[in-house]
Formats: structure tokens, sequence, C-alpha cells
């Protein structure tokens, strides 16, 4: 990314855009679509046979959740549609905002400094590069009652 001086505003222009794609993302869920196929494991179905691909396919969407995969079954036609276009509306979502991420990287990297001693950007004292702000006195610790 540049960051010259000049390329501010048009790394700002550009923020703004994604803001804008941002906006305009529709419905999304995380996880991943599978189509399996299986073997029911009866001897004499024709699944059982070599190179017999099994029954299905099936549908399942996966995601982790909490540290375990879950998997949900889903039907073809206007379920499994719909559960495609929220995956793939994660997608562009997840992207966008490495995008986002990306050119905020970019203005913080081409901004000025503000100059020492200068208020920031709330009208705060900007901190001082090393200083801790540490926290107050401690509290003096209590007798227990008698």
């Amino acid at each position: 990314m540049p960051d010259e001086p000049g390329d501010l505003p048009d790394l700002e222009r550009r923020r703004e855009e994604l803001y804008r794609e941002l906006s305009q993302v529709g419905d999304f869920r995380r996880g991943s679509l599978n189509e399996v196929r299986r073997k029911c494991g009866k001897p004499n179905c024709a699944c059982a046979q070599p190179g017999h691909p099994g029954h299905g396919p099936q549908y399942n969407l996966t995601r982790s959740e909490n540290g375990r995969t879950v998997a949900r079954h889903l039907r073809p036609g206007p379920e499994l549609d719909k559960a495609r276009r929220e995956v793939a509306e994660f997608e562009r979502f997840r992207d966008l905002v490495g995008q986002v991420t990306e050119v905020n990287e970019a203005i913080c990297e081409a901004r000025p400094a503000a100059p020492p001693g200068s208020a920031g950007g709330d009208g705060s004292p900007s901190p001082t590069r090393g200083e801790k702000g540490g926290s107050g006195p401690r509290s003096r610790r209590r007798r227990p009652p008698r």
C-alpha cells in the first residue's frame, strides 16, 4: 500500500467505499457445505460393491462451535440453495473485513504522528511512549471484625 502523505485521502476514500460495500452484505452464516456419500453397511446392498460411490449425495453444513464440529443435514432444494447463498455471503463479508483491515493499517502508517505535547483526537494529552499509567495508591487492608 502507498504511504506518502498525498495517498492518505485516497486511502480514506477506499475505506469509505469498503464500508459502503459492507453495509450491503446480506444474511450470512459461518461454515462450509459438504456433499457426502456413504455406504450403509448392509452386505447385500449395491453400495457394498467395489466402485459403487455409496448412497447420496447428502449435504451437510459444518462449522465449529465451542471447539467442536457441528454438522447440520440440509435437504436438496430451497434449504440447500439458501445455505449456499449464506455461506457465500459470509466469504464475501470476511474478504471485505480483511480489505478494511489492510486499508486501515495503511492509513495508520500514512497519517503523520502528532507533535509531542499536542492533544490527541479526543482532547486528552497523548501518552508518551514507554510510560506506564499504573494504578492509584493501594487501599489499606482492613482488620477482620472481632
